[in-house]
């Protein structure tokens, strides 16, 4: 077997993998926690028809509309809702809207639109009645006839009436019914906030039973660019295991809640770099949903949990601390609420996908070279960080390619014997491969040993493209040159001569021709580099393997054009040092490298 056909095998081989590992792990695993849920929604229930368990009321379903209103500009939604309370921090600023103590108006200060300093602030929260609803709520949920806050409570503010940190918020309302709300919201300097809900009974009479809730709605789907293996929508953490759902699992008219319990966790609705999640007391046990319900053309989406009851007795007081994480998903934030919180999994915020194991260790690596480059007052940080983790990676998986570029050395040198016996026994394929098998015994050669680097590279080039579009340090990191943001496409196109020439390449054509001329430079020196690298092994002798590695390149290379740029620069960087070392390997096993005799102008030469 040559090293040809060794790529092509390592090439079905990947493919394989990955459809291998969907049909028989992904799949089945989702299958199971489905059935799963729908045990226990069947059994919840089943109990409740038997009467043998205490059902708890329900979260409200704050924001949701049968049909979605007009929408009103961001302003003119803010002042529709009367009295707010203003937030500032160095992070994020924004507003509380005191009737109904909505957190619905949050704009990140650090993040922008675009990587023009100018562009807007990313707008997180939005009010009801704009364009986008996006919010966040707390409150009581009570047997009826005990009147508890709703959409509708207008709160009294006491004191301060600017949150920032160190600086906290309290409100309180009385029910005129013996019973005192009091809420008390701080910030930190980053995106949590606090919030202590405390109700006092006044007046004598039989206890109170209340259940404290929190919820973050979102009221139809903003427009905006999504990728291939990036979860969007529901998550949380329950019982130490991620609880996702899509958008996409609500779309059907009968699409049934996403029900779970646990005691400690939390829950939200994530974006590709943002999230607004609602964090209950880790000690306490909580019922969440996921669910969605129609809002005009579209769905309203809710995450909510509902901790268990609190009894309140005459002159008592209970006290509930929730948390409310609004902004971008930093990693080592995220991981210091939930060291410093105790929050059970809030790393499952940044999706790091089935290759955890990969993907969060390279993040790690790839962060910690951009702090230490960055020391030194450069800005292009996160794109030298790729390049200097790549060298380390081709230096730790060299045994390997060494061992592998042997084999291949020893296959290059007995390829006259291999042919020899090919045509020996030409009418005889059982024959034939014994000899050829006594061949490889005799060399002492593995056949297959080629594929090995190429089935190790594969999930490293999977992970370095799930980190970069899924960690918002990529988010809008530049690079040398045209590159302003690592996790966005090269911006470059050869329709223009890559800007050489004086008009716009339009990306709305039929056909699909907007994307096949929007190729950049990165894309289009990652491919000269592959076909390079395949240039320096013998032409294949197979006409089929010829016209196939001939096309893979320009297909690889039409692919990676709309791959974020960090990626591309990632997989050029690993071709010029795969060349290099192949180069040195070859010539130290006394290997020919056939890249001259392989160019065009060489065999017309000869």
């Amino acid at each position: 077997m040559s090293d040809n056909r060794n790529m092509l095998v390592a090439l079905a081989l990947s493919a394989l993998f990955m459809m291998g590992w969907w049909f028989l792990v992904g799949e089945p695993q989702a299958k199971l926690a489905q059935q799963k849920q729908q045990a226990q929604i069947a059994l919840q229930e089943k109990q409740k028809k038997a009467g043998t368990t205490p059902v708890a009321p329900a979260a409200p379903g704050v924001g949701v509309a049968q049909s979605a209103p007009q929408a009103l500009s961001r302003e003119a939604a803010l002042a529709a809702g009367g009295a707010r309370i203003a937030v500032k921090t160095p992070t994020v600023d924004g507003s509380i809207q005191i009737k109904g103590a909505r957190f619905d108006d949050l704009k990140l200060k650090k993040y922008r639109e675009s990587v023009d300093p100018k562009s807007p602030e990313i707008d997180l929260l939005a009010p009801s009645g704009s364009k986008y609803p996006y919010f966040a709520q707390f409150g009581w949920s009570a047997p009826q006839g005990v009147a508890v806050p709703g959409d509708n409570t207008v709160w009294k503010v006491e004191g301060n009436s600017t949150l920032s940190p160190g600086k906290p918020v309290t409100l309180s309302w009385d029910n005129g019914h013996g019973l005192l709300f009091t809420r008390t919201v701080t910030i930190d300097d980053q995106y949590m906030f606090t919030i202590t809900d405390s109700v006092k009974k006044t007046n004598g009479g039989g206890a109170v039973t209340l259940y404290p809730y929190a919820l973050v709605v979102r009221d139809g789907l903003p427009q905006h660019q999504s990728y291939a293996l990036l979860h969007e929508g529901f998550i949380g953490s329950a019982k130490g295991k991620l609880e996702d759902a899509t958008y996409k699992d609500f779309d059907k008219e009968d699409a049934k809640p996403k029900a779970f319990d646990s005691t400690g966790g939390w829950l939200g609705i994530t974006d590709k770099y943002w999230m607004a999640a609602v964090i209950p007391p880790q000690n306490d046990a909580f019922n969440g949903t996921f669910r969605a319900t129609p809002y005009g053309a579209g769905k309203s989406y809710q995450a909510n949990y509902l901790l268990s009851a609190k009894k309140l007795n005459a002159g008592g007081t209970v006290t509930v601390t929730h948390h409310f994480f609004a902004g971008a998903k930093v990693v080592n934030t995220l991981n210091a609420y939930e060291k410093d919180l105790g929050i059970s999994r809030f790393d499952y915020a940044v999706d790091w996908g089935w290759f955890i194991a990969l993907t969060k260790p390279l993040f790690w690596v790839l962060d910690h070279i951009s702090r230490y480059v960055a020391s030194f007052g450069i800005t292009v940080s996160f794109g030298l960080a790729i390049i200097l983790a790549t060298i380390a990676l081709r230096i730790i998986l060299y045994p390997l390619a060494n061992a592998s570029f042997k084999s291949m050395g020893k296959m290059k040198k007995v390829q006259p014997q291999l042919e020899e016996i090919k045509k020996k026994y030409a009418d005889d394929a059982q024959k034939q491969q014994q000899e050829m098998m006594e061949l490889y015994k005799r060399e002492k050669i593995n056949p297959v040993s080629g594929c090995l680097p190429m089935l190790v590279q594969f999930p490293i080039l999977f992970a370095f493209y799930k980190v970069q579009i899924v960690t918002i340090e990529m988010y809008h990191a530049p690079f040398w040159g045209w590159i302003k943001d690592l996790s966005a496409p090269d911006p470059t196109t050869y329709a223009n001569l890559f800007g050489l020439l004086p008009y716009t390449v339009p990306t709305d054509l039929p056909f699909g021709l907007g994307f096949l001329l929007h190729i950049g430079i990165w894309p289009v020196l990652m491919g000269i580099t592959q076909w390079i690298q395949f240039k320096m092994n013998p032409a294949p002798t197979d006409p089929v393997q010829a016209k196939m590695f001939a096309l893979m390149p320009v297909i690889f290379t039409a692919m990676f054009a709309s791959f974020p740029a960090g990626l591309v620069i990632y997989y050029t960087w690993n071709n010029i040092l795969s060349m290099a070392q192949q180069a040195y390997m070859m010539k130290r096993e006394g290997v020919e490298i056939h890249l001259f005799k392989n160019l065009p102008f060489s065999r017309k030469a000869a």
